[in-house]
């Protein structure tokens, strides 16, 4: 018989809401609780494949802010694996370190924890007599700048070695180093699967031997946008090992685009993005997919979708409801007059404006620096993780306070412009 196994990491659980624009009630409890469903999936699929074991990769947790609450869930789901003897193993990643609860919890017995030094445990053995062995160590500290690689046991003869690290390899954007390595170094080590985690987008880095980074479970926020689930590992008598992606994820994050050029009427506008809104319906397997709608191009309805964006929201929101399983997290606009798409002159007053605005105004240093210094004193306002996760560095401060202008402008400019030649609802 074969050795079966699923892969998975960071799944968070019970993460704190990342954005401010999830202001629908339900749509903010659909989030809230989609980690937890993605660890319950997680567990219904290890159960419904018979497999013999699931690895998870670090960051189970989601911090300092884990509760005994969360824990606890944790260690029921875990007993549903133990009652169909599915062994788990799991190692712990930077996240993980900052908890509270991680070293209180007694797990149930088929659940192996690796410390910090590197061990190889037996999984199975194959009946070829080969024996599967499952290699793993964890890290104390949220900080690991150094390789964890040669602390690791070189493999065993005539056995199948499987490697869990929780590692941003050569770095990644958007996440800490942690214990970096190259895929090249892992290679060389002569394992036959390395189990990563830390990266939360999916990757399969090499497939000889398997370097795969599987991808955070469940997104939280547009930052996760896309796919997300596990990986399916199978190893056969032979030692050779295939793989298999399966999709987990409650709600799917995706960023969508909808071209408005020549579109002048606004029931036609929402004729579009109910079609639009249909077609990633239809294409996304998770029960939610949850949107973020940028209207771009040439259109009449420019200055009407930035004046009325209050009922443009209400409106929109109206077509996402009538869908199912189909939510609206924000509008973006980037639409444009059509004069100014082909070079017409300019005779509006408000359109010449709206010209020197961008050419003269935005582009200004004082301007950007008032601007900034009022997006600098709202984040000052948030709590420590939403501030973090809006504005974790410069550039994106800098990225802020730029939007902020050119939207704050073009509101402006839009409700001085009127209803006139904007074309009808």
């Amino acid at each position: 018989m074969p050795f079966r196994f699923v892969h998975t990491a960071d799944l968070h659980l019970d993460s704190p809401l990342r954005s401010l624009a999830l202001r629908n009630a339900d749509l903010a409890e659909i989030v809230r609780g989609a980690t937890r469903q993605a660890l319950a999936r997680i567990v219904d699929l290890c159960l419904a494949e018979e497999v013999d074991a699931l690895l998870v990769a670090g960051d189970l947790y989601d911090g300092s802010q884990t509760s005994m609450n969360t824990a606890l869930f944790l260690a029921g789901e875990l007993r549903r694996l133990d009652e169909a003897g599915i062994r788990v193993f799991i190692i712990r990643g930077n996240h993980d370190a900052q908890s509270q609860v991680t070293n209180e919890l007694t797990l149930p017995p088929s659940v192996h924890v690796f410390k910090g030094r590197s061990k190889a445990v037996l999984a199975k053995t194959l009946e070829s007599g080969r024996g599967v062995l499952v290699h793993g160590m964890s890290f104390a500290s949220p900080h690991a700048p150094e390789s964890l690689l040669p602390s690791f046991q070189p493999p065993a003869a005539d056995a199948i070695n499987i490697g869990m690290l929780h590692t941003s390899l050569a770095g990644a954007a958007g996440h800490d180093l942690y214990a970096p390595c190259s895929v090249a170094d892992l290679q060389a080590h002569g394992f036959d699967y390395w189990a990563l985690g830390h990266v939360h987008q999916r990757q399969v880095h090499a497939s000889e031997p398997f370097v795969v980074m599987p991808g955070m479970p469940q997104g939280r926020d547009i930052n996760e946008a896309g796919t997300k689930g596990v990986t399916l590992v199978t190893v056969t008598d032979e030692g050779r090992l295939s793989i298999e992606e399966r999709a987990i994820g409650l709600a799917t994050f995706e960023r969508m685009n909808l071209d408005l050029t020549d579109v002048s009427d606004w029931g036609d506008m929402l004729d579009a993005v109910r079609n639009a809104f249909l077609q990633s319906r239809e294409t996304t397997a998770a029960d939610n997919v949850i949107l973020r709608l940028t209207l771009t191009g040439a259109t009449p309805l420019a200055w009407r979708l930035r004046r009325d964006a209050d009922l443009l929201q209400a409106e929109i929101d109206n077509v996402a409801a009538g869908i199912g399983g189909c939510w609206v997290e924000k509008i973006e606009q980037d639409c444009r007059s059509p004069d100014a798409e082909t070079g017409t002159a300019i005779a509006d007053p408000v359109d010449e404006l709206a010209a020197l605005v961008g050419s003269d105004v935005l582009p200004a240093h004082g301007f950007r620096q008032e601007v900034r210094a009022a997006v600098e004193e709202l984040l000052q306002q948030l709590p420590p993780d939403l501030r973090q996760a809006l504005a974790p560095d410069e550039v994106a401060v800098e990225r802020l306070a730029f939007d902020a202008g050119v939207s704050g402008a073009a509101e402006v400019l839009a409700h001085l412009h009127g209803g006139a030649g904007e074309g009808s609802r």
